[in-house]
């Protein structure tokens, strides 16, 4: 079973969550369905787009890759500025109609494209430890504050492409959000001290997030595997029927209804009705809702594992990582960090 795209989602969640945009793993997995409605929902789908598109420029990290992940993040939630360079001021905190009292103003908008140009001339340098070098980037990313919106997410997303670039990953991704959502007023406080010229803090946050992350990675990895062996022992279906291959689907994909059943097994959705059913009946599937049209079902072992992979990135894995409360978003120019 891969588990690429089940870390994917959840370190797409946790980016946004440290944003204050939460949602279930199973309204987000409605909302991949097209089930629309819930906006964090939504835009947490957005974000899993946005880190998709990053991994795939990873071995192109410039202007043009930066902007193709926010196209992709944005493009549904603020169209017209999605994937284009900001043309206005931009602060944090503060008043929302003045940077007056805000904790950081960002460089003009013109200066953005030559900033952003000394960015990528870093990205590529080859002579630095490669976390120190993602960690250092992010920041400086985040200074730029190259968008009205979005920039925490992207810059995020591109932590990740950076990651793929340097050789660090191959098929999966480090959860790096995950490992900060439970010291997110150290994070931010990090950033800040970044802007002052020290870059340690940032580098330091990084490096730390990291651990937790792949424990709790791991333990999400554990509790998804042992749920397939379970089903091992209660699928009735004869050896490779569909209901078996539709089973292996369920760990990356643990909401489906009978289209995306069909795309993911290639038949039709009569015969992808009839491996829902059989993993209804032996237990793996439940119905969401009572619904007799447009039905929709889960794999609740898998939606509780990714609940409690959330749970633990807010709290803390360790004794290490003290709980800490996500900070609220504040207002000004940018929503969204």
């Amino acid at each position: 079973m891969s588990f690429a795209s089940l870390l994917l989602r959840t370190e797409a969640a946790s980016s946004s969550q440290i944003e204050n945009l939460t949602s279930s793993p199973k309204a987000i997995a409605l909302a991949e369905l097209g089930r629309r409605g819930r906006a964090s929902a939504d835009e947490i789908v957005a974000n899993v787009g946005a880190m998709t598109r990053a991994l795939e420029v990873a071995d192109r990290l410039n202007a043009d890759a930066i902007l193709a992940m926010h196209r992709v993040l944005m493009r549904d939630h603020m169209p017209s500025a999605a994937g284009v360079w900001r043309d206005s001021a931009v602060w944090i905190g503060g008043s929302a109609r003045s940077p007056h009292g805000s904790d950081y103003v960002a460089p003009p908008a013109e200066l953005v494209p030559a900033a952003i140009d000394d960015l990528k001339n870093f990205i590529a340098r080859d002579d630095l430890p490669a976390l120190a070098q993602v960690a250092i980037a992010h920041a400086q990313f985040e200074n730029i504050h190259p968008f009205p919106d979005g920039n925490g997410r992207t810059g995020r997303a591109l932590m990740h492409a950076q990651l793929r670039h340097a050789g660090l990953t191959r098929h999966v991704i480090v959860p790096i959000s995950a490992g900060l959502l439970a010291e997110t007023e150290r994070y931010f406080a990090a950033l800040s001290t970044y802007r002052s010229g020290d870059p340690l803090p940032i580098v330091g946050q990084v490096c730390e997030a990291v651990f937790p992350a792949l424990q709790n990675a791991r333990a999400l990895i554990a509790d998804v595997t042992e749920a397939r062996e379970r089903w091992s022992e209660v699928i009735s279906a004869r050896r490779g029927a569909a209901a078996w291959r539709l089973a292996d689907h369920l760990g990356r994909r643990p909401v489906i209804d009978a289209r995306l059943a069909a795309e993911l097994l290639g038949v039709t959705t009569v015969n992808a009705q009839v491996a829902i059913d059989r993993l209804v009946e032996d237990g793996v599937l439940d119905q969401i809702g009572r619904g007799a049209r447009d039905r929709v079902w889960q794999a609740p072992e898998v939606v509780e594992a990714m609940e409690r992979f959330a749970e633990r990135g807010i709290t803390g894995w360790s004794e290490g990582l003290p709980a800490r409360t996500p900070r609220r978003r504040r207002a000004g120019a940018d929503r969204g960090r």
